[in-house]
C-alpha cells in the first residue's frame, strides 16, 4: 500500500517546504487542562474544550490568558459552534448531551436526551437552528436553539458525523465512506451527495467552496458550494485520526498528529508549507492569528499568520516532494496510536 501511495503522489503537485514545529514563532502558550481540544472564536474570546477536568475554557486574546474555566457534565468530545448568543458544545459520556454556554454570563444549559453518538463529531448553527448528528445511524437533528428540543430529524448515511452550515446548506461528512451530503437548511431535504477522498471527517468553508480533511489518505477535497461538485483533491500526506481544518484569507489550515500545521493555498491547491513534530490536533484562525492546540500537553498556542507563512522559508526548513510526504504518511500509518480525541 505504501509503495502504491508513493508512486501515485510522486508524479503530482509541487515540492513542499517542511519545517520543524520548533521553528514557529509562538506569541503565547496557555495551559487549559490535561488535554486541549476543539477551538472556537467569538468577538473578544477564544474558547477551548478539554478534559481533566471536563470544561470549556475562555481565553482573552487581548491578554493571552485564560479568564474562565467553565465546568461541564461530560467531556467536550466534538467540534464547537457559535450561534444565538451561545457556544454549543457536544458532550460524551454515559449519557451524551449538548451543552449551551451563554456568551455573556458563561452559564451552562444542558439538553435532555440529545447528544453526539461518539467523539470527533461536530455541531453547527444555521440562521434558525442548531444541527447535530445524534446516532450512529446518521440521524441529523435540527434543534430549536430557544427550547433545545429537536424539531426535525433527517436520515443520512451511517457514518455521517460532522455538519457545517454554509450558503443555505448543511454539509455533512461521511467518515465511514467517501462523500459529503448537502442538506437544505430551510426544509431539511437532501439536495446532493458529493464524492470526496476516503473517510472525510472535518470540514471548513469559505470563498465559495467547502473543503474536507480526508482521514483515510490525508488529503483535502475542494467542493464548489454552488454546483455541489468536487473541484480537486490535494495530497497532504497526513492520514490518521483526529485533526482539524479551517479557512482564512485564502489559506486552508489543517492540523494532524505528527504534522501539527499545514498551509494550503485555496486558490491554487498548492501546499505552501508544513510543520512537523509534536503538538496539534485542533485549531482556529482569526484576527491574523492561528490558535493551535497541543492535545496531549493540554495547551493552546497563539501564532501570527504572517510569521507562519514567512517563517518556514526563513528558519531552515527543507523542501520535500510528494514522494517524501507519502513516506511520512506510511510512517504515520505504522505508528501505534495512543488515545486520540473521541477515539
Amino acid at each position: 500500500m505504501c509503495a502504491a501511495l508513493a508512486g501515485a503522489a510522486a508524479g503530482a503537485g509541487s515540492p513542499v517546504h517542511r519545517a520543524p514545529m520548533a521553528s514557529l514563532r509562538v506569541q503565547a502558550t496557555i495551559k487549559v487542562g490535561g488535554t486541549a481540544d476543539w477551538v472556537a472564536i467569538t468577538p473578544g474570546a477564544v474558547w477551548v474544550g478539554g478534559a481533566a477536568p471536563d470544561a470549556v475554557n475562555r481565553i482573552d486574546p487581548r491578554a493571552n490568558r485564560r479568564v474562565a474555566s467553565i465546568p461541564l457534565p461530560g467531556e467536550p468530545c466534538a467540534g464547537l459552534a457559535v450561534g444565538f448568543g451561545a457556544l454549543w458544545v457536544p458532550l460524551c459520556g454515559k449519557t451524551p448531551r449538548l451543552a449551551r454556554v451563554d456568551l455573556a454570563s458563561n452559564a451552562v444549559t444542558v439538553t435532555a436526551g440529545v447528544g453526539p453518538p461518539m467523539g470527533e463529531g461536530g455541531v453547527t448553527a444555521s440562521p434558525d437552528s442548531v444541527w447535530l448528528v445524534v446516532d450512529k445511524a446518521g440521524t441529523l437533528a435540527r434543534i430549536d436553539p430557544a427550547t433545545m428540543r429537536v424539531r426535525q430529524r433527517v436520515s443520512l448515511p451511517p457514518g455521517s458525523y460532522n455538519p457545517l452550515y454554509y450558503r443555505g446548506l448543511v454539509w455533512v461528512t461521511n467518515a465511514a465512506g467517501a462523500a459529503v451530503t448537502a442538506v437544505d437548511a430551510a426544509s431539511g431535504a437532501v439536495r446532493a451527495t458529493i464524492p470526496t477522498g476516503p473517510n472525510p471527517r472535518f470540514l471548513a468553508a469559505g470563498a465559495g467552496a467547502v473543503w474536507t480533511l480526508d482521514q483515510g489518505d490525508g488529503s483535502l477535497t475542494e467542493i464548489d458550494a454552488t454546483t455541489r461538485r468536487p473541484l480537486r483533491t490535494v495530497a497532504l500526506g497526513t492520514p490518521g485520526h483526529g485533526g482539524d481544518i479551517k479557512i482564512a484569507r485564502g489559506v486552508v489550515w489543517t492540523t494532524m498528529a505528527h504534522v501539527p500545521l499545514t498551509a494550503t493555498d485555496a486558490a491554487t491547491g498548492r501546499v505552501l508549507a508544513q510543520w512537523v513534530g509534536k503538538g496539534g490536533d485542533s485549531l482556529a484562525v482569526a484576527g491574523g492569528a492561528i490558535w493551535l492546540t497541543d492535545y496531549a500537553a493540554g495547551t493552546i498556542s497563539r501564532i501570527r499568520v504572517r510569521d507562519a507563512l514567512s517563517g518556514a522559508q526563513a528558519r531552515g526548513g527543507r523542501v520535500v516532494n510528494n514522494a517524501s510526504r507519502s513516506r511520512l504518511a506510511c510512517r504515520m500509518r505504522a505508528t501505534p496510536k495512543g488515545r486520540m480525541p473521541g477515539s
